[in-house]
């Protein structure tokens, strides 16, 4: 009888142990709950706990309108905007920018909050009811150094793609090799390797940061490095080839961005509008209305205004050693620009059009030296002052580690022998 008394003891002792054992697991995990749900959220609320919807700017769109269209009072979104100054300029809200709007679940659906999003990254927060507030967020970017190898074998566009790498990287390729490579003239077998940092956001690119080194290998000719090296003493010039020669030169190898030949030097073509055949000492290059056209290099505005020819619109500059550039169909000039204008190279000069007798919009671009008219594609003009021999020793290391990290050989005679270091 004892021994039934003391088990039932023991059995209660047991139970009441497993109560107060869940409910101190209850606790915690509540505790773990409310810990978890303390975290700030990236947006600073939780959209889970909404009826969320997506819609766009529209055309015409005023901030108190949208906002009155999403479900705001008037009075509200007034009072809102008051309040925008210094985190959301109203006057940048862009007709097709993406539009989140979270209502409450139940039968009312009041708005709660309104998420505009600037771009793939940024957006700006409005708290729309219980009190007004906004705020703006951005998602984490993650930095991630890549390097690619692109053979050309229909575009440079379709070819990045192709190797995996982001389109992005031509206009830094057009910027880095502007005085090296003309990328109106890309064959067949051309190849580029390059070594670069870029951002990505949920996967995606969202821009390219650095390009550390590239080498350029034509399937004919001389194949061109670029170092990022940077000596150090604020100068722009932060790219060198081999042996640290500039790859700045006294002028650029086509007067406008990325965009196609169209008609090629010649002195005996047929007049697309005349049908005479006669000669064509220029390029053409096809490009939209309105793209910028720049100054290939350093040099004095020696005519400006209309070629009663048929070139229309036309800027002539002259540059030093005997060279001229003349830009033809243009559809205005730059401001400031005249006759005995100072222009640099790359400044701005005026913009493509289709004025004079042209079939539609393009660039006319002729280059003298001498007097003698000479092929824009085939000009190889003189390089800028080398790196500093100061500079060299570090350079060649950095060169020779680049090019066995993207597989480039190179041979005795490029040999720069230094020592062993790791790739910056």
């Amino acid at each position: 009888m004892m021994y039934i008394r003391r088990s039932i003891k023991v059995i209660i002792y047991l139970a009441l142990a497993l109560v107060c054992s869940a409910c101190g697991n209850k606790k915690n995990n509540e505790a773990i709950a409310e810990e978890v749900q303390q975290e700030p959220p990236l947006l600073g609320f939780f959209p889970e706990q909404f009826k969320a919807d997506t819609s766009y700017v529209k055309s015409g769109d005023t901030f108190s309108g949208l906002m009155n269209r999403l479900g705001m009072s008037a009075a509200d979104a007034y009072s809102l905007s008051t309040m925008c100054d210094t985190i959301f300029d109203l006057r940048k809200m862009r007709a097709g920018n993406r539009i989140h709007s979270y209502y409450t679940t139940d039968s009312a659906r009041t708005l709660k909050y309104v998420v505009y999003d600037h771009d793939k990254v940024r957006s700006t927060v409005f708290q729309t009811a219980d009190s007004l507030a906004l705020w703006n967020v951005a998602k984490p970017l993650q930095r991630e150094r890549k390097s690619s190898d692109v053979v050309i074998t229909s575009s440079l566009w379709n070819d990045m793609i192709a190797a995996d790498a982001s389109p992005m990287l031509i206009m830094n390729l057009a910027d880095i090799y502007q005085w090296s490579i003309n990328f109106f003239a890309l064959q067949p077998g051309d190849r580029f390797r390059f070594i670069y940092d870029q951002s990505t956001c949920e996967g995606e690119v969202i821009h390219i940061d650095t390009v550390h080194f590239s080498l350029f290998t034509p399937s004919q000719g001389r194949q061109v490095a670029a170092v990022r090296y940077d000596k150090g003493d604020g100068s722009s010039n932060t790219y060198w080839d081999k042996g640290g020669e500039s790859l700045k030169r006294m002028f650029l190898k086509a007067p406008l961005k990325y965009n196609r030949v169209s008609s090629r030097f010649s002195y005996a073509r047929k007049h697309p509008v005349t049908g005479k055949v006669k000669a064509h000492t220029a390029v053409d290059y096809a490009a939209p209305t309105g793209t910028p056209v720049y100054s290939i290099g350093d040099g004095t505005v020696t005519m400006k205004g209309w070629d009663p020819t048929g070139g229309g619109n036309r800027v002539r500059i002259k540059h030093m050693r005997g060279y001229e550039s003349c830009y033809m169909h243009l559809s205005k000039f730059a401001p400031g620009i005249g006759v005995g204008t100072r222009v640099s190279q790359g400044q701005l000069i005026g913009y493509v059009g289709a004025t004079g007798t042209a079939t539609g919009p393009h660039l006319d671009f002729r280059i003298w030296e001498n007097g003698k008219p000479i092929d824009p594609l085939k000009l190889d003009s003189p390089a800028s002052e080398p790196l500093p021999a100061a500079h060299l020793a570090a350079f060649n290391e950095l060169y020779e580690k680049y090019m066995a990290a993207v597989g480039a050989v190179i041979t005795p005679a490029d040999s720069l022998t230094t020592p062993d270091v790791g790739v910056k």
